[in-house]
């Protein structure tokens, strides 16, 4: 199998891009070359994905059976990769977000046949006019395009609702003893799953003739509350969480940058149904429990300690909905 992806050395999409190649697959990696990951056997294709010109040069005449974008988020995006591979690909697999499934949630499982509805965060707005675009190009004129929803996928980070995302901030204030924020009681219940589980999901999806058409969520079956999974990053960091629980209503009111991202998405409970992912590959399971996922993050910050960045903006938000919490 030959694959393009666009990205492919990201947070989730570095753990595809190893697994695709160990399998086999002769994978082209088409980015500007800004981060550091080097997947060793893939092919770089240095280019801008915007700069149309160079892409159509590079790529000459080359044909995929699977095309992934990993960095489309706007319509304009899916637009422009209809135009550029729709010649070029028998299958063009969209990174979606399981926060595009309906909030408030009506049903507290989700199946990929939940709606699509989410008024109160725009990233995923945008992603499901983006899945609304390449369905009418599916019906229309037969565009080849798979959806697959990732929920809350860390590797490289840590997969929290509040302090900050792709910075050390949240387990520099834990080893310090900081307080940090859980929205509401901690209670409600979540999913978290590590990349490289979902990678062996991901990757049983390309090329994967009767996937298209279809739009697939991938997660463990793992359900923690954010209490479990605070409690569990301070534990692998050898410290105890000093946990300060705030209403979400109230972050949004105060932080709605931070907000946005609860009410559209971490403040409601979510269980997630796996089914037709283990129907379509069948043996897929998610394998790495939070407790040891974690330790991998905090071993591969280790390995990294120049990725160990303090964001001081997180902080200064952070210490402002506490501040005006507690004088509340």
């Amino acid at each position: 199998m030959k694959a393009l992806f666009i990205g492919g050395t990201g947070n989730i999409s570095t753990a595809v891009s190893e697994l695709a190649v160990a399998r086999g697959i002769e994978l082209h990696l088409l980015n500007r070359g800004r981060t550091s990951a080097d997947i060793p056997g893939a092919q770089p294709v240095r280019c801008d994905i915007n700069d149309l010109a160079a892409v159509k040069r590079l790529l000459a005449d080359q044909v995929f059976d699977c095309v992934v974008n990993w960095i489309a988020f706007s319509p304009k995006d899916v637009t422009r990769d209809i135009a550029v591979f729709r010649d070029r690909t028998t299958q063009y697999i969209f990174i979606g977000t399981a926060s595009s499934y309906q909030k408030p949630p009506l049903h507290p499982v989700i199946t990929e046949s939940t709606p699509l509805r989410n008024p109160f965060w725009k990233y995923s707005h945008d992603k499901i006019l983006c899945e609304e675009a390449l369905m009418q190009a599916y019906r229309e004129a037969g565009f080849p395009v798979t959806i697959v929803r990732p929920s809350l996928t860390y590797n490289t980070h840590f997969p929290i609702a509040i302090g900050g995302w792709g910075c050390y901030t949240l387990a520099d204030r834990l080893r310090r003893g900081r307080p940090i924020i859980v929205h509401g009681d901690g209670t409600s219940l979540w999913t978290v799953t590590h990349a490289e589980d979902f990678a062996k999901g991901f990757v049983g999806l390309m090329g994967h003739q009767q996937a298209v058409g279809h739009a697939f969520h991938i997660t463990s079956d793992e359900l923690l509350t954010w209490n479990q999974i605070y409690d569990t990053i301070a534990r692998a960091l050898g410290v105890a969480a000093d946990k300060v629980h705030i209403p979400s209503d109230f972050i949004n009111a105060v932080a709605p940058e931070v907000g946005a991202g609860l009410l559209g998405d971490k403040a409601h409970s979510a269980i997630f149904d796996n089914t037709k992912i283990k129907t379509f590959v069948p043996g897929f399971r998610a394998d790495i429990p939070f407790n040891r996922g974690i330790e991998k993050t905090l071993a591969w910050f280790d390995a990294h300690p120049e990725k160990k960045v303090v964001d001081e903006a997180v902080n200064r938000v952070m210490e402002g909905i506490i501040a005006a919490f507690e004088r509340k």
